[in-house]
């Protein structure tokens, strides 16, 4: 028998076969079939090999729990590594290779690790590989990490695209099985914005797989009822193949959609994956319950599978679990399958119920073995047999599929991302999750019901008084209450008496002995057990094994799982891809390019732009004949010395403060004063950290006594705005004080050179004259007979005589033409950041590059500027550390090459005239540097120890990646116009 496909029955499209491959083998299936569902159907049972022993594993679960059917699927860049078997849907010409074996599936070298079993039991790695040190590096890491991991990502670009999106409900329902089903019909007849998501590929949960009746009307016939009328609702939004992967602050879920999964070639106008965050005002938790498996000996033999998977598997695509099959269970839900089975015509050869008082009821041909316990199951690549211990004995029992089920755990994973804690149950035999939540409730088989029209009951009941709490009519549920019926049997956590490997975590391949082996040598704690054995990790993250493995714990260590605990849950409820969380931020869209409204301009005059942070900023400005980009930048600084030049400075921030104690809040921010700062006037300021380093620097302007306008430096506006704001709703929040962003108001363009005057004033209505409009002037602006308002600061970065206007960003391109129109006849020239660059090191101006996080404003020649009345400003008190004042300190001083034909490159070290070139000997390094077409030579900028007390020594600037060795002199860091004459013209 090589197929086990049923020839009636099930949720198929038997009209159409699908060919797909698994290990290269060409197989078919149907639609409606999963990857684990198409692989039985064709008698293969054998999937994968586990981590640690290699040994052979089956399909275990049919649903996200699976941790032994892990495959890769696809080639190239869609190649996916570790995908559950039992979620992906068939289609045409899928492609699906097993994991962690070599050189085949069959015959795996790794499964040698299980004859080491002895050796590699839990806590093996904090015990070995200590001894020799010198084996760590050349052997045993290199193995170590050639062995981790299970399937192999692609080193190929991913082809798909993903997408991300925002959405807002008054009701989501998590799950669309019986409970979530009432609860959105509830909802959704109540005219509540209702969002229904499902992980599955169909919407329907258990009532998919089930054969019964309830109420008298069978399951898929109610179903398709339920679907129909939520098909009609405009405000039910329906989303299968999505999972809900976290709940975070302010009822916010995460969540992931599988677009595209389920397609053999994607829509390339379509996302293959979405990220979905859902706000919703209340929200249902109906994820439902996981069966338990029991853990006897060889429990993980290809062909022992979950009962409710067994039943799924058979009811919804038509696949026999074998040729005879035994059942192993605590719980009616064994017998439920039993009779599925023997409806279809497949041989079900004993029930193996370890309740002695079991009270079910049996009509069906199957033997029942009360108080009985499967000690052994038998088999290598595929199971042959079972032991069970009865009353009368050992009983060997032949089967080529045995289904166990050893109760229920509701999976409450959500409902715990937040900080609440599990509470175990007697009664339901299973923790449960807090009953008391704002936003979300518990409905159905996750709080511990089993029989389904309870949960349909209890769903409907559940989004009644959701939707009461949001101030909702009362709604109508859409089914009546029922009571629960069947109470959980008593857990079996383990069977005595297995001889072999009685596995817990199926994906570690922890077993029963490493649980009792963590008790005894003193990491018992839930969260110690947890990492000592790995029981719980990997991928699948416990699903199956951590309440199995909590009540071993607890009987080894005599208290009750309550007392044990659980681990501590957190998202992602299932694996994640890395590309639904990146979404449409990759390659160029990785961050937004944000260009300065002057960006039209600097492309009509040719700019060769260069990305800095977020923003495109004009770098220089070729002409025809030059042949390097220094042949551009000197031109432009000689320019702008003799003439003038306009630069795109729109990128700075810009801050906008208010309030009547704006003032006193600057004065707290900055470390000089600003609460006597004239209006009409503007201000250099550093701010400092709380540590008493320079956090950022730039100026403020005062526009009137409660409007200040604060300008910091391009990498950091973000920044300082989050600084500012937590200050005034932390530090001190009874001043009056307020702040917006405008760094994307205002195109802010400097005008500089001798002839900047005289070029503005042909455009602006008021007087510029030095006498009317004084160095460090700020004002509001009339521009072109009053046709435009700006604003026009006396401030230069330059050296030279010069001025920044800014004006309205729509209007910024047209007025910079204006400017150069302006200036033509004088000379003007438009210039980039690497001109800036250069005349600002020409005038000992500094940057980040100096304000590196690790300078005071003493060390850069500040000292002055901190202000000694002032009763307190943030970072004050650090300053006065002995650390800070030291006169040891790296300090700036000027550099130049005592040959003006050599040159140095920043980061170079500084070392004293003939010492050795050693770290050791290492006296500061150069923060910037450039070549200074007005000296003729390279000068530089440099945090040198005691340097303004050296200027003049000789020094060598060392590079050692380069191995360069210039001599050089420290001078002072004004390299131009010292006395500052050209700025106040």
């Amino acid at each position: 028998m090589t197929s086990f496909r049923l020839s009636s029955g099930g949720r198929i499209d038997r009209a159409t076969t699908l060919g797909f491959t698994f290990d290269g083998k060409p197989l078919e299936g149907h639609p409606g079939d999963t990857l684990a569902s198409a692989l039985l159907a064709n008698g293969v049972q054998l999937v994968g090999r586990s981590f640690k022993y290699h040994r052979p594993r089956g399909i275990l679960t049919a649903g996200a729990a699976e941790p032994n059917a892990l495959v890769t699927t696809g080639s190239g860049g869609r190649t996916e590594p570790n995908t559950r078997a039992t979620m992906i849907e068939l289609h045409e010409g899928l492609t699906a290779k097993s994991q962690n074996r070599w050189p085949s599936l069959g015959f795996d070298v790794g499964a040698v690790n299980g004859l080491l079993s002895p050796f590699l039991s839990a806590g093996f790695y904090y015990k070995t590989f200590m001894w020799p040190a010198a084996l760590w590096e050349k052997l045993y890491e290199p193995v170590i990490r050639k062995a981790a991991g299970l399937g192999r990502a692609s080193y190929e670009a991913d082809p798909d695209s993903y997408e991300k999106c925002w959405a807002h409900c008054d009701l989501l329902v998590i799950g669309a099985g019986p409970a979530g089903l009432a609860a959105a019909l509830t909802a959704g007849r109540a005219g509540a914005r209702v969002i229904l998501a499902d992980e599955g590929s169909e919407l329907g949960g258990s009532l998919l797989s089930d054969s019964g009746t309830i109420d008298g009307k069978p399951a898929d016939a109610l179903l398709g009822e339920l679907l129909a009328e939520l098909a009609n609702l405009e405000n039910v939004r329906r989303l299968p193949r999505m999972t809900v992967f976290g709940w975070y602050d302010d009822n916010v879920f995460g969540a992931v959609e599988r677009v595209q999964k389920h397609v053999a070639m994607p829509d390339p106008e379509r996302p293959v994956e979405r990220l979905w965050r859902i706000v919703a005002r209340q929200a249902i938790l109906a994820t439902g319950a996981e069966e338990r498996p029991l853990v006897f000996g060889g429990n993980d033999i290809p062909g022992v599978m979950m009962a409710g998977a067994m039943r799924s598997y058979l009811n919804r695509q038509a696949v026999a679990p074998g040729r005879s099959t035994v059942i192993f269970t605590t719980n009616d839900a064994g017998y439920r399958t039993a009779a599925d089975l023997e409806a279809a015509g497949l041989a079900v050869t004993a029930i193996v119920d370890s309740r002695a008082d079991a009270a079910a009821s049996w009509q069906g041909r199957a033997e029942v073995l009360k108080g009985a316990r499967v000690i052994d199951a038998f088999g290598g690549k595929r199971l042959r047999g079972v032991s069970v211990e009865t009353a009368s004995g050992i009983r060997r029992i032949e089967a080529d599929a045995l289904a166990m089920s050893g109760g229920w755990s509701p999976i409450i994973h959500l409902a715990c991302h937040r900080g609440a804690k599990p509470q175990w149950s007697d009664e339901a035999s299973a923790f449960l999750a807090p009953v008391q939540q704002e936003g979300l409730t518990v409905a159905g088989s996750a709080a511990g019901m089993v029989q389904t029209a309870t949960c349909l009951g209890d769903g409907a009941a559940k989004a009644a008084a959701a939707l009461k709490a949001i101030g909702f009519a009362a709604a109508e549920p859409a089914f009546a209450p029922a009571s629960e019926a069947v109470a959980q049997a008593k857990p079996l956590w383990s069977v005595k008496g297995s001889k072999g490997k009685a596995f817990v975590d199926y994906q570690n391949d922890v077993h029963l002995k490493d649980l009792g082996l963590a008790v005894r040598e003193g990491y018992g704690h839930v969260e110690l057990a947890k990492r000592y054995t790995t029981s719980g990790m990997a991928t699948d993250q416990g699903k199956l094994s951590n309440i199995n493995a909590i009540g071993i714990l607890a009987e080894a260590r005599g208290v009750s799982p309550a007392e044990v605990g659980t681990t501590t849950f957190r998202p992602f409820y299932t694996p994640v891809s890395f590309g639904a969380l990146t979404g449409a931020s990759r390659g160029k869209h990785f961050q937004p390019a944000r260009k300065s409204p002057l960006h039209g301009w600097a492309e009509k005059n040719g700019a060769v732009f260069v990305e800095t942070g977020l923003w495109y900023r004009s770098s220089w400005f070729p002409r025809a004949g030059e042949a390097t980009w220094r042949d551009s930048v000197d031109r432009e600084v000689l320019n702008i010395r003799k003439n003038a030049g306009l630069c795109d400075v729109s990128t700075l921030g810009k801050i906008e403060i208010s309030g009547k104690d704006a003032a006193t809040f600057l004065d707290r921010i900055y470390c000089n004063g600003f609460a006597k700062l004239a209006v009409g006037k503007a201000r250099y300021g550093i701010m400092l950290r709380e540590d008493g380093f320079i956090y950022d620097d730039g100026t403020a302007s005062r526009f009137s006594d409660d409007h200040f306008f604060m300008t910091t430096t391009t990498a950091l506006a973000a920044g300082v705005l989050t600084h500012l704001e937590f200050c005034a709703q932390t530090l001190w929040p009874e001043l009056d004080v307020c702040f917006a962003s405008s760094t994307d108001q205002w195109a802010q363009m400097a005008v500089a050179g001798p002839k900047s005057r005289t070029i503005l004033q042909e455009i602006v209505d008021e007087d510029l004259s030095d006498a009317a409009f004084p160095f460090m002037s700020a004002r509001k602006v009339s521009l072109f007979g009053g046709q435009l308002e700006g604003r026009l600061f006396r401030i230069s970065f330059s050296g030279e005589l010069a001025y920044e206007l800014a004006v309205p960003s729509g209007y910024g391109e047209s007025v910079a033409d204006a400017v150069m129109a302006a200036g033509e006849k004088h000379g003007i020239c438009a210039y980039g950041a690497e001109a800036l660059g250069v005349m600002r090191i020409e005038k000992g101006h500094v940057t980040h590059a100096e304000i590196n996080g690790t300078v005071t404003p003493g060390d850069l020649g500040f000292g002055r500027m901190v202000s000694s009345t002032k009763p307190d400003f943030i970072g004050k008190a650090m300053l006065a550390r002995e650390g800070l004042q030291d006169p040891e300190r790296p300090r700036l001083v000027g550099v130049k090459p005592l040959n003006p034909a050599s040159g140095f490159r920043t980061g170079s070290h500084i070392l004293a005239e003939g010492a050795a070139a050693t770290l050791e000997n290492d006296q500061g390094y150069v923060t910037s540097s450039a070549f200074s077409p007005g000296l003729g030579h390279t000068i530089g900028l440099a945090l040198v120890r005691r340097g303004p007390e050296r200027i003049g020594e000789k020094v060598t600037v060392w590079n050692g990646l380069r191995n360069e060795f210039t001599d050089a002199v420290l001078c002072h860091p004004v390299f131009i116009d010292p006395d500052n004459e050209k700025l106040h013209a």
